[in-house]
């Protein structure tokens, strides 16, 4: 168990924060200094003048994501605002670099104005190959990320609300492939109508999920046809004729429940008058809606996926991010699409169904976990080296087949490059 004083002391150590800036090229002599600088640097600003496809050649904007919040919505900890978010965003640019070899820069923005938050970040675009919105209420990041991918040619995702779609949507069709269900029959219930699961909803209707199938919920109950309160457009579209009016009426024979909510919402009983082999995916972070032990408790039928670490099939967006942004970048593409997040889907899905054995350094870092595909390992784990192997080629090719690729990659010498890059990553 992690104490207050340890992530402090681990925080604070040393050079304070997690990241820092380090230079790519020697600076030892004077030519070096000449060619870093003035006057050699006046050549490829020239070259990048004439020709603005030759930045990617001459600086790092190709393997730069910008990561940026206002703070809005941050983990379990609300709106602390721009200051305080920094250490997510750092822990966020840990993350790109250790999983994808990925530079990044955060950019905590004092603002809780979403227009102001657009334009800052249309003005900094030329700086990045791509931008991650992290941690920014709903419903603004909704209209902040419609507009800036409206707007600008470098990918802009959401991770917290599609990472939290893509990862979950796999752990979703390897669940439904264990209890032997079809996608199109299956029923839903969304707990919480914000960014993730506005953004989950959307994706499960991408993979299959009938609409009439989908019951969504949040604080103030069922959202159904005719409500009024607390609605905004996002909302509405999941608005269904129902009977159901709570949580409990909901997942009466529901095959499946989606927390993204507040820990402890879902009770025993709740779980008992679901259907048969349930899914149950308790996101809420860091305490679920309901814990493994509390379902244990009234089924063993159960299939279940949290947002901790410490128990199985963990749903976390690290499994997402570095990866997709990776197979983005490396074809130089203008957005991230509907494409390219359902081929991430479909990767980390075939990827914990292969049946090969995992890596040991998998097995080193879950030393109790046993890796068989089934209810207990529906997902991969983050340490495993083969996501990005699996994941960043899959959204590379979608990238490149939807028409949304800069440059061509050859897909298999791409996979040469990706496996020198987990070499080196390990050590990191």
């Amino acid at each position: 168990m992690i104490t207050k004083a340890d992530a402090l002391a681990y925080h604070a150590a040393g050079r304070p924060g997690k990241i820092q800036v380090v230079p790519t090229k020697t600076t030892r002599t004077q030519r070096d200094l000449s060619m870093a600088y003035t006057p050699g640097v006046a050549e490829p600003c020239r070259e990048i003048h004439r020709d603005a496809g030759r930045v990617f050649e001459y600086t790092g904007k190709g393997n730069l994501v910008a990561v940026i919040t206002n703070g809005s919505a941050v983990l379990g900890l609300g709106n602390i605002g721009a200051l305080a978010a920094k250490p997510v965003m750092e822990g966020k640019a840990v993350l790109f670099k250790r999983f994808a070899d990925i530079d990044v820069f955060d950019l905590e923005l004092d603002t809780q104005d979403a227009e102001e938050i657009i334009r800052i970040c249309q003005v900094l675009a030329p700086t990045f190959g791509g931008i991650n919105l992290e941690d920014i209420r709903a419903p603004d990041c909704f209209a902040i990320e419609k507009r800036l991918i409206e707007t600008l040619d470098i990918p802009v995702f959401h991770d917290d609300q599609h990472g939290t779609a893509i990862i979950s949507g796999a752990a979703f069709l390897n669940g439904l492939e264990i209890t032997n269900r079809k996608i199109d029959e299956v029923r839903v219930v969304f707990s919480g109508a914000g960014a993730a699961g506005i953004a989950c909803a959307n994706q499960y209707l991408a993979l299959g999920v009938r609409p009439e199938n989908i019951t969504m919920v949040d604080s103030h109950g069922v959202i159904h046809a005719g409500r009024t309160e607390r609605m905004n457009p996002y909302k509405e579209a999941f608005a269904r004729p129902t009977e159901a009016r709570t949580l409990a009426d909901s997942l009466v024979d529901a095959d499946a429940f989606i927390g993204v909510s507040s820990a402890g919402i879902v009770t025993p009983e709740m779980v008992k008058r679901m259907a048969p082999d349930p899914l149950i995916f308790a996101m809420a972070n860091p305490d679920p809606e309901i814990t493994p032990d509390a379902v244990r408790s009234v089924r063993q039928d159960a299939i279940m996926a949290t947002g901790r670490t410490d128990l199985p099939n963990q749903v976390n967006n690290v499994l997402g991010f570095p990866f997709i942004f990776r197979g983005a970048l490396d074809v130089r593409a203008r957005t991230i699409n509907e494409a390219m997040k359902k081929a991430a889907v479909l990767a980390l899905a075939e990827l914990a169904r292969r049946g090969e054995a995992v890596p040991a350094v998998v097995k080193r870092a879950y030393p109790d976990d046993v890796f068989d595909f089934g209810p207990n390992y529906i997902i991969p784990k983050p340490f495993d080296p083969r996501v990005l192997l699996y994941v960043a080629p899959a959204v590379a090719q979608a990238a490149m087949e939807s028409g949304v690729a800069r440059q061509t990659v050859d897909l298999a010498e791409y996979e040469r490059r990706l496996e020198e890059i987990v070499g080196n990553l390990t050590n990191l």
